[in-house]
Formats: C-alpha cells, sequence, structure tokens
C-alpha cells in the first residue's frame, strides 16, 4: 500500500492521486499520469479521448483530502475520519488533459471557519495550467454508516 491509500479511503478505480511531491501545514504537491487504458476514455471520446474535467476537479479535491488527512491521521490512535466535500466553487478549466499527460496538482488552506477548511487548487500539464478551483471540506468520523472492507 503506497502513501497516498494509507492517508485516504480512495481506492482504484476511483483513485486519482498517484504520490505525493511535497507538503507544508497548509499546503500539498501531488502528481497523476493519465493512463491510456483507464475506462472512462472509452466512452469520453471515442477517436479523440480527453480527460472528463469532473474528474480532473476530483483529483484536485483527492488532494486536498491527503492533505487534511496529513494533518488529523497522525500518531497512535488516528481518528477514523474522512474528508467531505462540502463546496465547490469559481472552477475555471483552461487546457484540456489527454491520456498520458502527467499533471501535478497543488492544493492549500486558505482558512478555517467552523470546521470546514476552505481550499484552492490548480492543476499544471507541465507549464500549462490546466485548471483553478476553490473549495470546501470538513474532515468528519462517519457515523451509522455501515464499513466495507
Amino acid at each position: 500500500m503506497n502513501e497516498v491509500e494509507q492517508l485516504i479511503p480512495h481506492r482504484p478505480p476511483f483513485l486519482f492521486v498517484d504520490e505525493i511531491v511535497s507538503r507544508t501545514d497548509t499546503s500539498l504537491v501531488a502528481r497523476r499520469t493519465w493512463r491510456a487504458e483507464e475506462d472512462f476514455y472509452q466512452g469520453h471520446y471515442p477517436g479523440a479521448p480527453i480527460t472528463p474535467g469532473v474528474l480532473l476537479c476530483e483529483a484536485v479535491f483527492q488532494t486536498g483530502a491527503l492533505l487534511l488527512a496529513g494533518k488529523f491521521n497522525t500518531g497512535p490512535g488516528k481518528p477514523n475520519g474522512v474528508p467531505l466535500l462540502a463546496k465547490v466553487e469559481n472552477v475555471r478549466f483552461r487546457t484540456p488533459v489527454y491520456p498520458g499527460d502527467t499533471i501535478t496538482i497543488e492544493v492549500k488552506i486558505n482558512e478555517v471557519a467552523g470546521g470546514f477548511h476552505l481550499m484552492s487548487g490548480a492543476m499544471k500539464c507541465g507549464d500549462k495550467r490546466v485548471l483553478n478551483v476553490e473549495f470546501s471540506v470538513a474532515w468528519k468520523t462517519p457515523e451509522g454508516q455501515p464499513r466495507t472492507a
């Protein structure tokens, strides 16, 4: 199990972060290579595949979850929490991402208010900006939900 899978509950085929590149208390940089064999490329778009924008956003949100997991899931007796996306705004898509592209994802915590972490994220492919997004995440312990392995 790699570091990413140790920190967040996401698993393939719905895990869109390959590795953590660097981190501070308030920011994290991650990387992901989009593989041509991923199923969604068969239908988005046949003959001219492009990575769905919603999955690009999800990669940013998962990077935010990694940042928060590093803050909340440390040491013995780690809390059994999960990141819950609460708000998404100001998404701007700038450049498409194609199968085989490796992207860099940067997230940072801008503010903490009432248990919510107000964050911003950016994605680049090389030196080209792919997207920017602002979002809010809460770290919660699910109650009453059955856990499956």
